[in-house]
């Protein structure tokens, strides 16, 4: 039975038995507990008793756990089952070993590599959600939890909505109402979107402006946003842009600034427009690391003349096809050298060059849309050409003759003419980390056949 405000060991809400105590949120209070049906540790959450009083909400509230459990994705906490405990509903859950990303940003900033990384598999949680019409709306640190062998969890997805405040409100607690209509707050404050400020509805958008709070945090240690009271810190939000990225004295790639700044633009048609876009612009830094990362500028420049280079790029050395007849001869390995550089304002991450070591293609982010596309370029020319259609591009590889490269793109495998045209969807490729273009290339006609 209940202990003040907590349950005690071996209380038993129908096949579960309460273990010890995890800890308490703006959800409710949560438990380590035994699964006797399944023979297995679950955390279980005792959601406020208010919902007993209110059977529209409690019926809401319910629709909500039944939609979030059939999400499914592995980058969202999974939940079991749900019941009801002394007129209180509960939520059971998989039990989550590590911690949240909040005490993790309590030692200080992350490394751009980590941040890329968790923030990539946020962005697939929350992609996954808004295509089943479910928003978060409270994304914050303290929602999203690290695991031990470094996957990340969205916790409380799709229920922020049903949570009523309680006392003092705080930059610390979610701001709620019962109901979601237009005129009423939800969210934490250093990380609502303007239109939650507002009091207007809210939409996948405004989990992306949570998003790129939560990027600018783990970036720069600070929060992007915060003041000295709640007002202040919401007015912030309508009218100030957080301190450049370069002020906290850290490497910031200039393409993963412009992610950040896209996701906090004030005017939600600014922002990416789906968290799947997001995902993708993320996973083509995903190559980048702090070593290779400029210093964020003030504000992004337009893209400079290709004629504009800051140096070479990368030196690639060819060794000679003859290595191994040379070697049975006894002569010394003949080895070539040629450099290869592209404009200093093109952030590259994944890159291939030609059979014959005519063309580059490569990986960067769109100037526009920040998505990653498909570039090439003619070694020794100034000219780089982006390649239409071909948003969320990674992993490129040549034809043999260099007339196509493909490429892998939204989970398949496709090709595209380095002339121009429509890209081809060849084949669907969910994990694909490369490939290689063979002579009898098999889905080409006749007329397309590569030569060797």
């Amino acid at each position: 039975m209940r202990a003040g405000m907590g349950l005690s060991s071996g209380t038993k809400l129908g096949p579960y038995e309460i273990v010890a105590p995890v800890g308490a949120g703006g959800m409710g209070e949560v438990y380590r507990a035994k699964d006797a049906r399944l023979g297995r540790d679950v955390a279980l959450k005792i959601v406020s008793e208010s919902f007993a009083q209110d059977p529209d909400r409690l019926r809401r509230f319910e629709q909500e756990a039944r939609a979030v459990a059939a999400l499914n994705h592995p980058n969202i906490l999974a939940i079991h089952d749900i019941g009801q405990h002394e007129g209180s509903p509960f939520l059971v859950s998989e039990l989550l070993e590590g911690e949240s990303l909040r005490a993790v940003l309590e030692r200080g900033a992350l490394p751009q590599r980590k941040t890329i990384e968790y923030g990539v598999q946020i962005a697939k949680g929350l992609a996954a959600a808004h295509e089943k019409g479910i928003i978060h709306r409270d994304l914050k640190p303290e929602n999203i939890f690290v695991m031990k062998d470094g996957r990340i969890k969205i916790l409380d997805f799709g229920l922020a909505k049903l949570v009523q405040s309680a006392g003092t409100v705080s930059d610390e607690v979610t701001l709620s109402n019962s109901h979601t209509a237009a005129g009423v707050v939800i969210g934490t404050a250093s990380y609502m979107a303007p239109e939650q400020v507002r009091g207007l509805v809210a939409d996948a958008r405004t989990d992306i402006f949570a998003f790129g709070a939560v990027l600018y945090e783990m970036l720069s240690g600070v929060r992007a946003f915060r003041r000295d009271t709640t007002a202040e810190t919401m007015t912030a939000v309508l009218k100030d842009d957080p301190p450049e990225l370069s002020d906290s004295a850290r490497l910031v790639s200039p393409a993963l600034e412009r992610i950040v700044r896209r996701c906090l633009e004030k005017n939600p048609e600014q922002r990416f427009q789906s968290a799947r876009d997001l995902s993708f612009a993320l996973s083509a830094l995903s190559g980048t690391d702090s070593s290779a990362a400029a210093r964020a500028v003030a504000a992004p420049a337009p893209r400079k003349s290709p004629l504009l280079w800051l140096g070479v790029l990368a030196a690639l050395a060819a060794v000679s096809a003859a290595t191994w007849l040379a070697a049975r001869r006894a002569a010394p390995t003949t080895r070539m050298q040629f450099y290869l550089a592209v404009p200093d304002e093109m952030s590259i991450s994944h890159m291939a060059l030609s059979h014959d070591g005519t063309m580059l293609a490569f990986v960067s982010p769109d100037e526009n849309s920040a998505l990653p596309m498909l570039f090439v370029q003619r070694v020794g020319s100034s000219n780089v050409t982006a390649l239409g259609g071909t948003q969320g591009a990674s992993y490129p590889f040549w034809s043999p003759d260099a007339a196509y490269v493909g490429f892998f793109a939204n989970g398949k495998l496709m090709k595209v003419a380095i002339a121009g045209g429509t890209p081809q969807v060849l084949a669907t490729a969910l994990s694909g980390r490369g490939g290689s273009w063979g002579s009898e290339w098999p889905w080409t006609s006749p007329t397309e056949k590569p030569t060797t």
